[in-house]
């Protein structure tokens, strides 16, 4: 098969994908279609079905692997597939794991190094806390190992979401060392547990969306109440010391229009929001580079940061 990454204007192409999801939709001229996004492991492509009562589209729904035929043209500056013909595949004409974004990294090599860290929290308190969800909770840690970091952005593949919690760490383990100000075992277990509220906002994939409990409360409104739930378990928590974790939870998008409740007031709060905020970005830029497969250095204006982005140049 050609993966979706692989596909330029122009391309005519037959071959089988995930049908990530499926929309019915109407013309300016009243003529129904039908919006289908295609997914395989290298990411997603916006497709069309102009006229769905036609010979050669047989029925399908979201999540099933179909075979499509079509022309790749592009749309404001995005490649779409022009689909001309679709079946439903059979089972033993794909392999899923072509059709599921996966982390580069080893998920065993992941939970080790998430572990020893944790080995790293001498606070007897926020030890036990750590190791009730991400060692006790076996049904947590499944989800928390297949989950991405979002939707889109950054690090939304399996694993995505495990991949981001070290990053995070271990800037937040840098910036402790080098600023004895903070207290480090606040911080890492705040870095751990700072987007575990991820595993309840979003689907597992293949769907991968926002969750009903996700749309209405978010991640981070989820977090905080899992580690309050948490904390209640163990016998003579220190309320302060929960209230100083949670608060870092609660802060660490930085902002309140970026979806924190509330803006950071502890030392703490703040270097977990710089470290979550450099490792999305650098994903972020990481993921635009991979994908553009073109020979320019510049690749155009990006919403995201606001620049005309280019990759860094030979010398």
């Amino acid at each position: 098969m050609r993966f979706l990454n692989e596909l330029h204007e122009g391309d005519r192409i037959s071959g089988i994908y995930l049908c990530k999801q499926k929309q019915p939709a109407v013309t300016k001229n009243g003529k129904p279609y039908e919006n289908i996004i295609l997914q395989d492991k290298t990411g997603v492509m916006d497709g069309k079905i102009w006229d769905p009562n036609s010979l050669g589209i047989d029925d399908f729904d979201a999540l099933d692997y179909i075979e499509v035929m079509g022309d790749v043209t592009s749309f404001a500056g995005a490649m779409q597939l022009n689909i001309k013909r679709v079946r439903k595949a059979g089972e033993g004409e794909y392999n899923p794991a072509d059709y599921l974004p996966v982390s580069e990294n080893s998920t065993d090599d992941m939970y080790a190094q998430l572990t020893a860290m944790i080995g790293t929290v001498k606070n007897g308190y926020l030890n036990t806390l750590l190791k009730k969800l991400f060692v006790e909770d076996q049904e947590f840690l499944k989800s928390f190992e297949e989950h991405s970091a979002a939707k889109t952005v950054h690090h939304g593949f399996m694993g995505g979401l495990m991949e981001h919690t070290l990053s995070v760490a271990r800037l937040c383990d840098y910036m402790a060392g080098a600023y004895p100000v903070i207290k480090r075992d606040l911080l890492i277990t705040a870095a751990l547990l700072h987007d575990v509220g991820k595993t309840r906002e979003l689907s597992s994939f293949p769907m991968n969306d926002y969750t009903d409990e996700g749309q209405l409360l978010g991640h981070i409104i989820i977090g905080a109440q899992m580690i309050h739930d948490l904390a209640k378990e163990i016998p003579d928590f220190p309320q302060d010391l929960e209230n100083q974790l949670v608060h870092c939870i609660l802060a660490h998008h930085g902002e309140l229009e970026y979806g924190s409740p509330k803006k950071p007031a502890m030392v703490e709060a703040v270097a977990l929001n710089l470290a979550d905020n450099t490792d999305a970005r650098m994903e972020t830029l990481t993921e635009i580079f991979a994908a553009d497969k073109s020979k320019k250095e510049w690749l155009g204006y990006n919403r995201l940061f606001e620049s005309n982005l280019r990759k860094t140049g030979e010398w």
